[in-house]
């Protein structure tokens, strides 16, 4: 066996070999090792590392000097460069001090021992040069490529409130893209790579406009670690999976716990619109409480509504706090029916009397607030039906609603 011990504990590296914990997932430790080797390097094997006396270097710059004429600033990577010697770089020098104005920066210089060697070297730079040239091609068709994915990306429809979509390519991405708008989720942002920090910032700023969409939904693509931690950090919901139904599955679940629990929230804020007529034959008690047969003329009652009586300059009557059809107590009630309903006074509030406050002859409204119709619109839209918005749009009008 051999004898081991962690590297920041090894104190004889010698006689112990040093261990470095590494993560293949993350990358931690590589940093380490990389550092231990390059201290062993320099320390233990010193004097074993391979030295080259053939002359590398690099040139790095090309220009003119006041008194000196045109120099290059050459880094020397290998060797020695003596005055006298012959070199050799792209653009056509032979001699030293001549044409250097036509020296390309980047490119290696060679020295030739022998005039013999010259073709062979300078054969040797066309090579570079070609290999340059390739390279520069291959950079522009890289870059024509981003730019046409740019425009593409640009072309897609993004809305100013929505979830941030990643994808591992264009097709996946579009697929995604055409199954969440088939689903009627909005999207206000979309990419196509690992997500990184940049990704998590910018789906963040839902957190200001609408925090439900402040999301990521990654499709077939790495989450970055540090990318999962700011986005911990800062709130975001980060969805991934290798399939659409899988992600889509995630989201919807996250959202509908997220709308339960808004709706629990503003419950005691929303109030749904419902205009009753008073049924004159069934007042059982006419104060603290009020108990009386009303029909539903509009809108859908619910325990907890708050009524009043416009005719009567909005006197508020109270709430309701029971609802009985058929003699069996039901939780709302819809336009049309006919129910015994319970009112009692708002706490804080003198019990208001039927007969003296307001008579058979009024109707009673439910009293909406611009805060109770904003709760509808974003929590409890989809227990709305059409005639409800109407309704809502005349009671508006009723209490001079903004």
């Amino acid at each position: 066996g051999l004898n081991a011990a962690l590297f920041y504990e090894n104190k004889d590296p010698r006689t112990f070999v040093s261990l470095v914990p590494t993560s293949a997932h993350s990358g931690d430790g590589i940093g380490n090792l990389i550092g231990l080797l390059v201290e062993l390097s320099q320390t233990l094997l010193a004097r074993s590392l391979a030295q080259c006396n053939e002359l590398r270097a690099q040139v790095m710059e090309v220009k003119a000097l006041p008194g000196m004429g045109t120099t290059i600033d050459v880094i020397l990577i290998n060797g020695t460069l003596k005055e006298g010697d012959t070199i050799i770089v792209p653009g056509g020098v032979k001699i030293l001090g001549k044409d250097l104005e036509k020296t390309l920066a980047g490119l290696p210089l060679l020295v030739a021992h022998a005039d013999d060697e010259i073709p062979v070297l300078r054969d040797q730079l066309v090579q570079e040069l070609k290999l340059l040239d390739q390279l520069v091609q291959e950079l522009k068709l890289l870059d024509q490529l981003v730019q046409e994915l740019k425009q593409t990306l640009s072309s897609f429809k993004l809305e100013d409130k929505g979830v941030y979509v990643q994808a591992s390519t264009l097709g996946s991405l579009e697929a995604l893209l055409e199954f969440l708008r088939s689903s009627k989720v909005p999207y206000s942002g979309i990419n196509i790579g690992p997500v990184h920090k940049k990704d998590v910032m910018k789906a963040s700023a839902m957190l200001d406009h609408d925090p439900q969409y402040a999301v990521v939904l990654a499709f077939d693509v790495k989450v970055e670690r540090d990318s999962q931690e700011m986005a911990d950090s800062l709130g975001v919901r980060v969805f991934s999976a290798e399939i659409i139904y899988h992600l889509f599955d995630a989201f919807t679940k996250y959202r509908e716990e997220y709308k339960k629990a808004k709706q629990d929230e503003y419950k005691n804020i929303a109030v749904f619109p419902v205009k009753l007529r008073i049924l004159p034959q069934f007042i059982f008690n006419s104060r603290d409480p009020i108990v009386m047969g009303v029909t539903v003329e509009a809108g859908v009652l619910h325990q907890g509504t708050p009524l009043c009586v416009p005719g009567k300059a909005f006197v508020d009557i109270g709430v309701v706090t029971s609802i009985e059809m058929n003699h069996k107590t039901v939780d709302s009630a819809k336009k049309g029916q006919e129910i015994c309903i319970k009112i009692e006074a708002i706490p804080g509030e003198a019990p208001k009397m039927f007969g003296r406050h307001f008579e058979a002859t009024d109707f009673l409204v439910s009293k909406i607030t611009r805060a109770s119709i904003d709760a509808l619109k974003n929590w409890f839209r989809d227990e709305m039906q059409k005639s409800d918005w109407q309704l809502i749009m005349e009671l508006k009008n009723t209490f001079e609603i903004i």
